[in-house]
């Protein structure tokens, strides 16, 4: 992978890491994701305007990646209200993968090469490590954390067919129209206040990191393959672990640390293999 790649990605893996901190740690996480979206869809919006290519084509897969985009900001702000950044992030990332070569290796009855299988069992020890055997462990964060997985999984399965009849700014901006009814119901539930009161350099700093996020990696994947690309942006799992216990003051520990770091490594596995 060349320098200015790996720097982009690393970037990219850096600013999900931290979006997710400044979501994690906002006083009313619901209002503070209302208010991310908000913020990534103004964002969106001038450079969707200014690259714009949409197929008809393209509808139905915008339409389904909306539904699972606001279930995915929906249980994202769950999680960060009721439970840890360190716990939720790693089991959500990490799974997630295994959930989409489940379900193409399903589709396409093809079984999984041997460094996947490697990868697999790497996540699942990685994510009991991060959870925890004892009776303390967060059962619902770890819930959670697997329902944030599979809308990570499904949308991502969904982005993948219907980006060939859509330029991908263009795609997401549309996709983002449906998440803006998580705001809305945000609003109806707490009030406009709550919004307003969410409104701040945080949550604007999130939804600005997440539009950024996503333009850094595409810059690296015009640069490097995809499976190097993917490998190295899963630095975040460990980054956002860390960053949970040195910002948020989380009670982290060697065995949650080192949990993050296999499942992070199990990932790369996958992403390579």
């Amino acid at each position: 992978m060349p320098a200015t790649a790996l720097l982009l990605v690393l970037a990219a893996a850096t600013l999900h890491a931290g979006w997710n901190l400044l979501l994690a740690g906002a006083r009313d996480a619901e209002a503070a994701v209302a208010v991310m979206i908000i913020t990534s869809f103004t964002v969106y919006a001038p450079v969707a305007a200014l690259t714009w290519d949409v197929e008809l084509a393209a509808a139905p897969y915008i339409a389904g990646s909306a539904a699972l985009q606001l279930a995915y900001f929906s249980l994202l702000a769950a999680a960060y209200a009721r439970s840890e950044l360190s716990l939720v992030y790693p089991i959500a990332r990490g799974l997630a993968p295994v959930l989409t070569l489940a379900a193409a290796a399903v589709a396409l009855a093809v079984r999984p090469s041997a460094l996947q299988a490697l990868g697999v069992v790497s996540i699942g020890a990685g994510v009991l490590l991060v959870r925890g055997l004892g009776r303390g462990a967060d059962g619902r964060g770890v819930l959670l954390g697997c329902a944030i997985a599979a809308c990570i999984a499904g949308y991502t399965l969904v982005d993948k067919a219907g980006l060939r009849h859509a330029e991908p700014i263009s795609y997401f901006e549309l996709v983002l129209v449906g998440s803006l009814l998580y705001p809305a119901d945000v609003a109806r539930r707490k009030g406009v206040g709550a919004l307003r009161a969410a409104v701040g350099a945080r949550t604007l700093a999130s939804g600005v990191a997440g539009f950024a996020t996503y333009a850094l990696v595409l810059a690296a994947l015009e640069r490097a393959p995809a499976a190097s690309v993917a490998a190295v942006r899963e630095t975040s799992v460990v980054l956002a672990t860390g960053l949970a216990a040195l910002v948020l003051h989380e009670t982290v520990g060697v065995r949650r640390l080192a949990g993050a770091a296999i499942v992070a490594a199990g990932t790369v596995l996958i992403a390579l293999s």
